[in-house]
């Protein structure tokens, strides 16, 4: 029989985790397009700045847009592992 790796055990994984911390697949999905929202948010607010300041808050509603992707597949492997 091979040695045990780190993780290979059932339930060892992130998503398994989570859901024993109490988090729950359709919470996560609902921050998924709440980030989405927050996004489109800041990008229009960030035509409303200043030109010296534009490029910061364009680019920070972006880092927010990536949020969106991250937060659903951790949501699908809550879901998966619960």
């Amino acid at each position: 029989m091979p040695a045990a790796r780190w993780g290979s055990k059932p339930g060892m994984t992130v998503g398994g985790g989570l859901h024993r911390l109490g988090l729950r697949g359709p919470l996560v999905h609902a921050s998924s397009l709440g980030s989405v929202g927050l996004c489109i948010g800041l990008w229009i607010r960030a035509k409303t700045v200043d030109q010296d300041e534009r490029g910061n808050a364009e680019r920070r509603a972006i880092f927010v847009g990536l949020w969106a992707p991250t937060l659903w597949l951790i949501g699908d492997a809550i879901e998966r592992s619960g």
